[in-house]
């Protein structure tokens, strides 16, 4: 709840004319296309943080976006629970729009996540992002 509460007040301050929103969750389906139990989230705390950081700022500067907010879960999270949430403000919908792509491209590509999926009981590190 607190993620919303995040949105909500970010969003309250942020009155530009444009804002792109993202929300991504937990698929119900594991990579092999077993039914998923849960997805687990690993990260490198402080590291992932900045990372993210660094990029939202180069990111908004190369696509003339204002502002960004980036909410990312880590820990087991079920299938339909969000993961990630990354809310651009800009002054038209086109930088917007890529400037919201760009950073989460950025966000499973560029910062140490980890995941595994767990299904009957057994979990499996994933080695790569899921496609676009």
């Amino acid at each position: 709840m607190s993620g919303v509460l995040q949105l909500d007040a970010w969003l309250r301050s942020h009155m530009d004319a444009a804002t792109a929103i993202f929300m991504g969750r937990v698929r119900d389906v594991a990579k092999d296309g077993r039914p998923l139990e849960a997805l687990e989230l690993s990260h490198y705390p402080g590291l992932c943080e900045r990372l993210i950081e660094a990029s939202a700022r180069q990111l908004l500067q190369h696509h003339g976006g204002r502002s960004a907010l980036v909410l990312h879960r880590v820990g087991r999270l079920l299938p339909g629970e969000l993961i990630v949430l990354v809310a651009i403000s800009a002054d038209r919908r086109g930088p917007a729009q890529r400037c919201c792509a760009a950073l989460l491209e950025a966000l499973k590509h560029d910062v140490p996540f980890w995941k595994r999926e767990w299904s009957n009981g057994v979990g499996t590190w994933l080695s790569e992002n899921t496609p676009l």
